[in-house]
């Protein structure tokens, strides 16, 4: 008689059962919880695009969706000042970094552990965003981690070039600008410098530009090898509907489109940011209000005595003053105010807050103050 395969040995991949995969911030499962943990825009998308969706939830919905998001395209192409093959559309900025590992970078094998290892590496600073060892390890890639200066800031091109640490032939860079976690800018002369240093492509992560000084979408129309990534879902309100955008070289654009899945995109999200840049006014008010409310925040927990980075996000990033970060975490939460902590080496002392509503801030700050009081 012979013996069932025992799940997690024989049926799945020996590389799968290695994976840790990403988690996200959490959901609330109780009702009444200010949620300031995952960078959500807090507030709603515009009434126009919110009846473009309910005008559009009709017949169509037995059908695909435009395969290559066309009009999409086209619409961003004339918003960026390039070509509809200039941009390829995805399911959130997620689905487009994957079909860039996908698409760059070589699985590890025997060959380029030995001769040609550049070939295989995804790097990216640390800390930065921590899908992009996930989606190097469920390739078979290497996740190349290289440390951010102590305040967060990129290490100058002369220090990573004298300590050796990034690898200037990787097969894929990914560069979070501005940076997430710490919320920290990084200026356009800067990411010119390396990016022109480099023989692999980059990917420039931009979800958070909106709420930033400058952007560096320029390089990915003047350089051929470095991609800009743009999303939805931060600054226009649209994370239930996941779009987002690679632009980059035609070349580039091309070959990401051979691995892009068919319909990758649903119809309702391709409405929803047709319809957001149809009204970009709405919305760079409120960029206006999240960097004024991000401002106040900062300063009112400087008061407090939380040391506060500087952040060019619609989040910051703080170590809390008289208790660890995790205890901070759960005496916000029992205080029903979700926050993010990481429970990594090198953020176990900070927490991230997201901008939330003026009135959420000061729900925040309330409870700050009530936990240093009680001591």
């Amino acid at each position: 008689m012979s013996s069932r395969p025992q799940i997690g040995t024989t049926l799945i991949r020996p590389l799968v059962n290695r994976l840790h995969p990403y988690v996200p911030g959490e959901q609330p499962k109780i009702r009444g919880l200010i949620k300031l943990n995952t960078n959500e825009n807090p507030y709603p998308p515009s009434p126009r695009v919110l009846e473009a969706i309910r005008a559009a939830a009709d017949g169509r919905l037995r059908l695909y969706p435009n395969p290559t998001a066309q009009a999409l395209r086209e619409k961003l192409a004339r918003f960026h000042g390039c070509k509809p093959e200039n941009i390829i559309i995805g399911n959130g900025s997620d689905e487009l970094l994957a079909m860039a590992v996908r698409t760059f970078a070589e699985p590890e094998t025997r060959l380029t552990r030995t001769r040609f290892r550049s070939k295989a590496r995804v790097q990216f600073f640390q800390p930065s965003y921590s899908l992009y060892p996930v989606l190097a390890e469920i390739h078979g890639s290497e996740a190349h981690r290289v440390p951010l200066n102590p305040d967060f800031g990129l290490p100058s091109l002369q220090y990573l070039r004298r300590r050796k640490t990034w690898d200037f032939r990787a097969a894929l860079s990914f560069i979070t600008t501005p940076n997430a976690p710490s919320g920290r800018g990084i200026s356009t002369a800067e990411l010119r410098e390396l990016c022109m240093a480099q023989r692999g492509v980059v990917v420039l992560d931009e979800a958070y530009t909106d709420f930033a000084y400058e952007n560096a979408l320029a390089l990915s129309l003047d350089c051929p090898h470095v991609l800009v990534a743009r999303t939805f879902s931060k600054a226009y309100s649209l994370c239930f509907q996941r779009i987002g955008y690679f632009v980059g070289a035609p070349g580039l654009i091309a070959a990401l489109d051979k691995v892009r899945d068919s319909y990758n995109v649903n119809g309702l999200g391709q409405i929803a940011a047709l319809e957001t840049l149809n009204d970009l006014p709405y919305y760079r008010t409120n960029f206006e209000k999240i960097i004024a409310t991000r401002e106040y925040l900062g300063r009112a927990l400087a008061e407090l005595g939380f040391q506060v980075f500087p952040s060019q996000t619609n989040f910051i990033l703080v170590r809390p003053p008289r208790f660890s970060a995790s205890k901070w975490l759960k005496k916000f939460r029992a205080r029903k105010i979700l926050v993010r902590w990481f429970k990594d080496a090198a953020l176990k002392n900070f927490l991230r807050i997201s901008i939330g509503t003026p009135e959420e801030i000061e729900a925040l700050l309330k409870a700050a103050k009530a936990v240093l009081r009680r001591r």
